[in-house]
């Protein structure tokens, strides 16, 4: 059922008006009156309930039942094969010779507006580890670095680092700094750590204190994930792993979601910690780090665990961190 946004009587009250009339023997002023709509009105549906009975009383489309120069279907398929092919609205335009607009508004029409539309959406493929440590997802977050308040802070929009001078020394280019960060798939406990660079060298020795973070809480590290990064890719990462007794997995290239956990976790410390608040600078912005892992881990719910935090999964959970 259909009732308009404005209509001041639902099928219902317009079934009650016609009743009034023609079985109680109402007179059209009366039943207008009693109503509070115009008397045209009361025989409009008159009209229409004598022509269609109880379903002329409902509200029609407001759309045409037929368009004169709508698309053939034909076309439409011409025009959707076409697209499917990865060719642009005005390509097809120019092999089909039609006008843009028209094969504009039939791919909006039919779902294919957007290229990100042409490609199959793969089903979830959700997975949880049996017990901490079977497997920890690692990965980095490139953040910009903080020299200077920015513009939040201070009001300035045109303040950059490069123009600001501080003990007679002019600022330069801000430059980057490297989240590495490892989050368990079982109980999604998290470590992260804000680091100079993203080298082999930089990655070991993340990887051997994110090892012994894990084994502080009771947690035995046996695999690790990560992408195919020129740091995970060395002999020296390798070896690494075989000294500490962890078995490298890899995702697949250009398979980000297979280490879906970590790139869901940057999302969270993305949103909460880097551009949850303001900082003067990437030091203060550093040493927030530990109070926010703290709270991740131990106090903040999780919604992929019943709403309890990380450290509600493992046997031992310590308060903070040592």
């Amino acid at each position: 059922m259909e009732v308009h946004a404005r209509a001041p009587l639902s099928p219902i009250g317009r079934q009650r008006v016609v009743d009034r009339v023609v079985v109680s023997g109402w007179s059209v002023a009366a039943a207008a009156e009693a109503a509070g709509v115009s008397e045209r009105t009361v025989y409009r549906w008159l009209s229409r309930w004598r022509a269609g009975g109880p379903a002329g009383l409902v509200d029609r489309r407001s759309t045409p039942g037929r368009i004169a120069h709508k698309t053939p279907p034909d076309r439409v398929a011409a025009i959707c094969a076409l697209r499917r092919l990865w060719m642009t609205g005005a390509e097809i335009a120019e092999v089909l010779r039609m006008p843009l607009s028209t094969v504009s508004a039939v791919l909006l029409r039919e779902g294919l507006g957007k290229r990100s539309r042409l490609t199959p959406i793969e089903p979830p493929n959700r997975y949880e580890r049996r017990a901490p440590g079977e497997l920890v997802h690692v990965d980095i977050k490139k953040l910009g670095r903080i020299l200077v308040p920015g513009h939040a802070v201070t009001g300035h929009r045109r303040q950059r680092a490069d123009r600001v001078r501080r003990f007679g020394v002019l600022k330069g280019t801000a430059g980057w700094e490297f989240v590495h960060v490892a989050v368990d798939d079982f109980s999604r406990l998290a470590y992260a750590e804000v680091l100079g660079d993203e080298k082999a060298s930089t990655a070991i020795g993340f990887l051997r204190r994110t090892v012994a973070f894990f084994a502080a809480h009771g947690v035995h590290v046996e695999r690790v994930m990560t992408d195919n990064g020129s740091a995970y890719r060395s002999h020296a990462h390798r070896l690494a792993c075989l000294t500490l007794g962890i078995r490298h997995l890899r995702t697949r290239p250009y398979r980000p979601r297979t280490n879906g956990k970590a790139e869901r976790f940057i999302q969270t410390l993305t949103h909460d910690w880097a551009h949850g608040r303001l900082y003067a600078n990437s030091t203060e912005r550093t040493r927030a780090l530990g109070p926010w892992l703290d709270r991740y881990n131990f106090t903040r719910p999780h919604g992929s665990l019943s709403k309890r935090p990380p450290g509600s999964r493992l046997t031992n959970a310590p308060g903070n961190y040592s």
